[in-house]
């Protein structure tokens, strides 16, 4: 099994946001594995899909962002899912927009969503699948600019471009491994 975790928070104000691509990213899997039923489980909205022999538990934390830790590991535990085969997708303002990376392992990068992940699971070794959102513009303030929702057109559909990518690169990592995923995706 693997455990595919999109960071967020919810609530309709967050909806869209920059910091949601997590959330936005899974809904994307979600619809192109046929995925309709929800539920509320371990703090979190989980759903289960098959995907060529494959068993997946897709997962949206319900704890808001910096917390993500708690719903995730607990799921993990009760799923016992392996590090390795955890899939974390989230908002990274290091990458362009429209743009994504994934890696395996790495630090948390002062991304509060990651840290807590890091501390309740005690490693850093799982993957990542990392939605480019960019700096803020000018002066904005950075919380101010993830909290946003893209407004023009090119950063709009640089934004979902991004989110439907990484829903790609999530299916093609469980079949092809790191290294394809990298060259293809990266």
């Amino acid at each position: 099994m693997f455990l595919i975790a999109g960071l967020g928070n919810p609530g309709e104000e967050y909806e869209h946001t920059r910091h949601n691509a997590g959330f936005d990213t899974v809904d994307a899997l979600a619809d192109e594995l046929g995925v309709r039923y929800w539920k509320n489980e371990g703090g979190a909205l989980t759903a289960k899909a098959s995907y060529h022999g494959h068993e997946l538990l897709l997962v949206k934390p319900q704890s808001f962002m910096n917390t993500s830790g708690g719903p995730v590991s607990k799921l993990a535990k009760a799923y016992k899912v392996a590090p390795d085969h955890l899939i974390v997708i989230h908002d990274e303002l290091d990458i362009d927009p429209g743009t994504i990376r994934c890696k395996f392992g790495g630090g948390h990068a002062g991304h509060n969503g990651l840290r807590s992940i890091c501390d309740k699971l005690g490693t850093r070794d799982w993957f990542r699948i990392r939605i480019g959102i960019g700096r803020p513009p000018g002066r904005k303030p950075v919380v101010d600019w993830v909290l946003s929702r893209p407004r023009s057109k090119d950063d709009t559909e640089a934004f979902e471009h991004a989110v439907d990518q990484g829903a790609q690169a999530v299916l093609f990592l469980i079949d092809n491994g790191l290294e394809k995923t990298q060259a293809k995706f990266n």
